[in-house]
């Protein structure tokens, strides 16, 4: 199994913790499969991916990887209800075309489902548009005119987004520089994780 620790994200071991052991995983844009590699080392899961860029794809399947090669936008409708104990959309919803059915599907196919999102609401990105810039950080690192992000959004705007849709939020957390941020999140923290599931 290959999983250099120089890859290892830090929000990954938060989404482990909230991953049971021994449990059926499916990461939505799961890139070239770091995620699923720790939770297989970490918790023991069984892990499949769904990856639509092809580099990725390939790297996915160096790392011993099950991933198939489709749109999450368009495919998950093959999955049957309850397929998996857990789904995880990782930075990855932010370049939907369509949020609402892409979460409501994948609420359909899994029991749990886990979504981070850089927080377009971070102070320090909000100053970057005050003086004149899209913002470049860790958490959005591509620039203005490569990248895949469509539909940014704040910490405010998914808690509305959820409320609206009936969407259960079981648990929350916000993380800047790696710790977590519990006061005024929406200015001050510049990654966002949810666990939500089926009412």
């Amino acid at each position: 199994m290959n999983t250099n620790k120089n890859n290892i994200r830090y929000d990954f071991s938060i989404i482990a913790d909230w991953v049971p052991s021994q449990s059926k995983v499916l990461d939505l844009g799961c890139g070239n499969g770091d995620l699923l590699n720790y939770l297989k080392s970490k918790k023991n899961i069984t892990g499949f991916g769904i990856e639509k860029d092809e580099e990725n794809w390939l790297e996915a399947l160096k790392n011993n990887i099950d991933v198939i090669q489709i749109d999450i936008e368009s495919g998950l409708s093959e999955f049957e209800n309850g397929s998996f104990d857990v789904v995880i959309l990782s930075k990855t919803i932010q370049s939907m075309q369509n949020t609402e059915v892409v979460v409501k599907e994948i609420l359909r196919i899994g029991k749990t489902v886990i979504v981070t999102f850089p927080n377009f609401g971070y102070w320090r990105n909000r100053f970057q548009i005050l003086m004149g810039r899209m913002p470049i950080s860790e958490e959005l690192p591509y620039a203005w005119f490569n990248t895949p992000n469509i539909h940014l959004c704040t910490i405010k705007d998914f808690d509305n987004f959820c409320s609206k849709h009936h969407f259960k939020v079981t648990n929350r957390m916000i993380l800047t520089d790696k710790k977590s941020v519990a006061f005024a999140p929406n200015l001050f923290g510049a990654l966002a994780l949810y666990k939500l599931v089926s009412k």
